[in-house]
């Protein structure tokens, strides 16, 4: 546990950074609900393999620019000219494989639309539109149910989707609330499903 300033403990990885705390006391875990949020978290959590989330974080607003706000429409259009431009970007991670991920991602989630599919119902199926509570102590790089949901999106095509990258995303986007015990936010989330 770390404490800020106004001695509010957190999760131990929101360090005395503030761009840290500030992620984690008001997005991380939070039940995210809107498709695109959720996609754009996807391919963020993508651009983070092999580094650190503090990382992808301090650039996000680049990305968000570079990647016209993640819209996914926007995005699938993007070509080679594109990438290029991209590849010369000091803003974003320089990645072709990880910028050509985000494109094919969003003709991805382009052609589940097309076919009616939500991807928030897409993504919240796993747990049947439930949180997964975390027992607050256990801290896995994995689950069986990463393990589900990457199998899925790498059978659609997604890539730098495997079982760590899913589990980092699903407590992102707050379908697994993982938040340490003693972290008062996660005391303030049991308070309210009572």
């Amino acid at each position: 546990m770390t404490e800020s300033k106004t001695n509010t403990p957190r999760c131990a990885w929101a360090s005395n950074d503030t761009q840290m705390q500030a992620y984690h006391d008001e997005e991380w875990g939070r039940p995210e609900r809107d498709s695109r949020a959720l996609w754009e978290c996807l391919m963020l959590e993508g651009f983070q393999a092999g580094l650190s989330w503090i990382t992808v974080l301090r650039k996000r607003e680049a990305f968000r620019t570079a990647f016209h706000g993640f819209d996914p429409v926007r995005v699938a259009r993007m070509g080679e000219q594109d990438i290029e431009r991209l590849l010369q970007d000091a803003g974003i991670i320089r990645s072709r494989a990880k910028i050509e991920a985000t494109i094919q991602g969003a003709r991805i989630y382009n052609d589940m639309t097309a076919r009616g599919e939500d991807f928030s119902g897409f993504c919240w199926s796993f747990t049947g539109g439930k949180v997964l509570q975390g027992d607050g102590v256990t801290l896995p790089a994995s689950t069986e149910l990463s393990e589900r949901v990457s199998k899925e999106l790498k059978r659609r095509g997604f890539k730098f989707v495997g079982p760590t990258i899913v589990y980092a995303w699903l407590q992102a986007v707050g379908i697994v609330d993982d938040h340490a015990a003693g972290c008062a936010w996660r005391t303030t989330r049991q308070k309210a499903r009572s």
